[in-house]
């Protein structure tokens, strides 16, 4: 039996424990570790962003690598470490394009402070659109989380004063597991379509990795429903960020 001195000591650090517990988990630190086959999975993806950014691949190689890198995810892994269901519970949907979520990865064992990548959810009501738009100087890759999306893709073949020609690429439906990447050498453009009551999209995306392109990095917002011209190319007009949310949000 302990000595009440003993027993007083226990019963102390106890109470300071379980005080320490609680206030951790109000915190939201207390988090379960991520399992450690998503942790090698994101650590394969900061390696080939180090690559990219190095010019060890070319932007094409690194969308082929993301892509095979996609399709062997854990999708249910993935959605428990971003914790989709709080998400999906805390975020109302807007009523014009898409909510854009940020997620931590810093809970993640062995992954770097600098990332080299950007990250974020994107979110939609169903007819809700992340609308067309391309980019320049950017890799990005997407892997639907949740819900059935109309995804298109183009090409930009050419840019001008007040459109560009582009040439649809893709046009299919994704669901729960299907991906998609882009590079400024191929499927530049893209468009998601909300066609579930709700629908949920993972990305993932590297600016600036190419020192040679001069062209400011930022979204190229333009009408893919424009005209129709010879071999299947499209001449696409130019569109504010205004206009094209209000046609296609």
């Amino acid at each position: 039996m302990p000595s009440r001195r003993e027993f007083h000591a226990q019963l102390l650090g106890s109470v300071i424990t379980f005080s320490l517990i609680e206030w951790l988990w109000t915190r939201d630190l207390f988090a379960a570790d991520a399992p450690a086959s998503i942790g090698k999975w994101f650590a394969e993806l900061v390696a080939m962003t180090q690559d990219l950014r190095g010019q060890k691949l070319t932007d094409v190689q690194f969308q082929a690598q993301m892509e095979n890198l996609y399709k062997r995810v854990d999708l249910k892994e993935l959605c428990a470490l971003i914790r989709l269901d709080e998400i999906e519970k805390k975020t109302k949907l807007p009523d014009t394009g898409a909510a854009n979520i940020g997620f931590d990865l810093s809970k993640v064992e062995g992954l770097p402070a600098q990332l080299g990548f950007g990250k974020q959810i994107f979110g939609c009501r169903k007819g809700r659109s992340i609308v067309p738009h391309g980019h320049v100087n950017m890799c990005t890759g997407f892997i639907v989380l949740k819900g059935q999306w109309h995804g298109r893709h183009y090409d930009r073949v050419e840019t001008h004063n007040d459109h560009y020609i582009i040439r649809p690429t893709i046009d299919r439906t994704f669901g729960p597991g299907d991906l998609s990447t882009i590079s400024d050498h191929k499927d530049n453009v893209h468009w998601f379509e909300a066609t579930s009551d709700v629908g949920f999209i993972f990305n993932v995306h590297v600016i600036g990795y190419d020192k040679t392109i001069q062209e400011t990095s930022g979204r190229l917002y333009l009408d893919p429903q424009g005209e129709k011209l010879a071999n299947g190319l499209i001449k696409a007009p130019k569109m504010t960020s205004a206009d094209c949310h209000k046609k296609y949000g």
